[in-house]
Parts: structure tokens; sequence; C-alpha cells
């Protein structure tokens, strides 16, 4: 990997670990120090790799000057250096001996520290994930504002009011107590179950934004099944249903990004170690005695995964979803539950359930409705077609609806 490919790649990997690691020393109310300094450890890298050559080992290189400028931002801000002295308790403290603990140990411990304090109650959904893309997963405002269809504006004005917010209640970042871990976990769980759907369902033209935040979602999913306290039957559940989605995503577009219907999909680009994977959790999933939705959703994508198109297939996973829907209703889950319906009662009676939902401001709705129609009532399907073709947001999405138009 050459340096314009490398510095990017760790910028990922690596901004979000030291400027992490960095909030936790200083606390929350120095989170624009920490990312500063992070920052300016890459900035060294742009100015000292092209001359010098990219180091043996480029990520301690970078721990290296990170650690280095904190000691010297210590050593020359005098007021801060006070703060964090009162903060030690210790009136010898010697900053050029601070440790900078980036092991991987107190990096992984940190990132999920931190990512309870950014899923505090008091945050907004909408600001929690986007703190944790930017913080936890170090995306750019832009990369923040295309994943979640929204404007830099937008963005910047939620995370500034959300760090106001951490500042304000200095929170620590620390794992809260067992009982409010318990009480916290639920939160947590949602917002990276909202980061992977942002991804995996996500309306923007541009893969590669998509498949990061999904493996991202994964990723800190895995912070909290290695942790022994975090690691309950619903996480469990819930990368299994990562694993699951996520091993369909060679399959779900073409190459001009065009969604491909399940029943279309190639089978042979599905991943059979994501799901082996996704099997597994699933399996470590029900050893509880609760069952969350993140069991039933993993259940139906499970079922999903089945190659061979089964009347026990369909009934399966319309049961999963008459559960779901009885659990946590939402007119979207009823409108996924519709293809099943359709499989096992035939697509009358399909058909009768979506009209129901009269979702008129949806495309998967009319979208749906066209798939449903074009084999009995063809200008019933073409008309289906032409109003979500009007709804689309992408131009992928666009010419994906020009084709079932003209097919029928």
């Amino acid at each position: 990997m050459d340096q314009e490919e490398l510095l990017p790649h760790l910028f990922r990997t690596e901004f979000s670990k030291i400027t992490t690691v960095l909030s936790k020393l200083f606390g929350l109310k120095y989170i624009e120090i920490a990312e500063d300094i992070a920052a300016e450890s890459f900035l060294a890298a742009s100015e000292t790799w092209p001359y010098k050559g990219i180091p043996e080992n480029p990520t301690a290189w970078l721990y290296a000057v990170a650690k280095n400028k904190t000691k010297n931002y210590l050593n020359r801000d005098h007021h801060f250096k006070e703060v964090i002295s009162i903060q030690f308790q210790n009136s010898t403290f010697e900053f050029p001996e601070i440790e900078v603990d980036l092991s991987q140990k107190n990096i992984s411990d940190s990132q999920l520290q931190m990512l309870f304090a950014i899923c505090h109650p008091s945050i907004s959904v909408e600001s929690q994930i986007a703190l944790a893309l930017r913080i936890l997963c170090g995306f750019g405002i832009d990369e923040i504002a295309n994943a979640l269809l929204s404007n830099k504006e937008t963005i910047n004005k939620r995370l500034l009011r959300a760090k106001e917010k951490l500042r304000m209640e200095s929170w620590k970042i620390e794992f809260p107590a067992t009982t409010e871990i318990k009480l916290r976990l639920e939160t947590v769980l949602s917002c990276l179950y909202l980061i992977f759907n942002e991804a995996y369902y996500s309306e923007t033209d541009n893969s590669i934004i998509r498949q990061d935040l999904c493996f991202e979602a994964m990723r800190l999913n895995q912070l909290l099944l290695d942790n022994l306290t975090t690691n309950t039957p619903a996480v469990n559940a819930l990368y299994a249903l990562m694993c699951f989605q996520s091993s369909r995503f060679d399959a779900r577009k073409n190459a001009n990004g065009e969604i491909i219907l399940y029943s279309d999909q190639d089978q042979s680009l599905w991943n059979y170690e994501l799901i082996s994977k996704g099997a597994y959790y699933l399996h470590q999933a029900s050893q509880g005695d609760k069952i969350s939705k993140y069991h039933l959703e993993a259940g139906i994508a499970y079922w999903y995964t089945i190659k061979e198109d089964t009347p026990e297939k369909w009934e399966n996973i319309l049961q999963l979803f008459n559960q779901l829907l009885q659990m946590e209703y939402t007119p979207i889950i009823a409108l996924n539950r519709t293809y099943a319906l359709s499989k096992v009662y035939g697509k009358e009676v399909a058909i009768t359930e979506a009209e129901k939902l009269n979702l008129t401001d949806n495309q998967f709705y009319y979208s749906l409705l066209g798939e449903l129609y074009k084999d009995t009532d063809s200008d019933k399907a073409r008309q289906y077609f032409l109003i979500a073709h009007s709804l689309a947001k992408t131009n992928t999405e666009k010419l994906s609806l020009q084709k079932k138009i003209e097919s029928v």
C-alpha cells in the first residue's frame, strides 16, 4: 500500500483510537484538544513520510508522535497543565513522564467506555450516531453527511451541540456501574443498529461509505462481545444480524449500483464465512431467557441465507415477522413482512395487506406493489413503478426503476 492509500486508511483506523485514549486521559471536557493532537500527528506524517519514507511500523510511528505532542502540549499550556494537575491530584506531577497508554487493551477499553458516554440518554439519537461516526469511527464531516443523507451544516451543528453537552455534564470516560451498564446497553445497541441500518439500507450512491459504515458498526459491536460485562444475548443477536445482512452485500447491487431483488441475487456472491459466523453468534444469543427484537430480526436474516425456496422457509420468516410486529410495530416492518406473506398465502393476500399500509411517501412501498402486480395487472404495476421512480433519491435507483417500467 503506497502513501496515498496508506494515510487515509490509517486516518480511518487510528485517528479515532488516539482521540479516544486522549479524551479519556484529559476528560471529555477537552475532547477538541484530543482531536487536535490526533490531527497534528497525521499532519506530521503527511509532511515527513514523502521525504523520509514510510516507517517500518506506521501505526507505532503515529502513536509515538501522538505521545510526544501530548507531552509538548501539556508543558506549553500552563492553564491546561494546572487543570490536569488538579485532576490527577498530584502537585509534583511531571508531564514529560506522562503515560499515554496506546496499548491495544487500553484502546479497546477506552473506545467501549466512550461508546457508553456517547450513548447517554440525555443526548439525542441523531447526535449519538453522529458522535459515534466522528469520534469512534474516524469519519469526516462530509462522509457523515453523505452516510446520513444530510448536509455538512446540519452535522456540524449536531456535533457541536452534543460535544457541548459532553463538556457541560463533565462525564468521565469510564465503565458505568453494572446496573447502569444494563440500562445504557439498550441505548448503545440501538445506536449500533441504526448505524448499520443507515449503511445497509442507505439511499446514497456511495457504496464504499455504505460498506465502511457496516463494518464499523460490526467492529464496535465486537467490542461489546469482547467484554464480559456487555457480552449479553442481545449483543450476540445483533452481531449475528449484522453478519447475515453483510453476507449478501456483494449480491444486493450490480456493477452499476442498481438494487438486485432477493429472488434474483447470485447466491455464489454471498459470503458464506459471514453466514457461518452469524449462525455461531445466533446460537450464542440463544443462551438467555429473554428474546429481543435483534433475536427475531437475526432469525429472519438467517432464513434469508437458506438457498432452498421451500414452504418451511417462508412460513418461518412470516412467523418471525409476526412476532416482531407484536413486539415493536412499525409500518416498515409490516411492509417487509408483505413479501413473506406473498410467498406463503399468495400475491392477492399480500397486495391487500400492503395497500392497508398506505405509505404514500415511501418509494419501496410503491416498488413492492409494482412487483406484486406485474404478473396480473401490468398497467397498475407500471403506475406504481412510475410513482416509485418519482420518489427515488439516487440515480442508480431511478435507473433500476426505469428498467422495471420498461419491462411491464
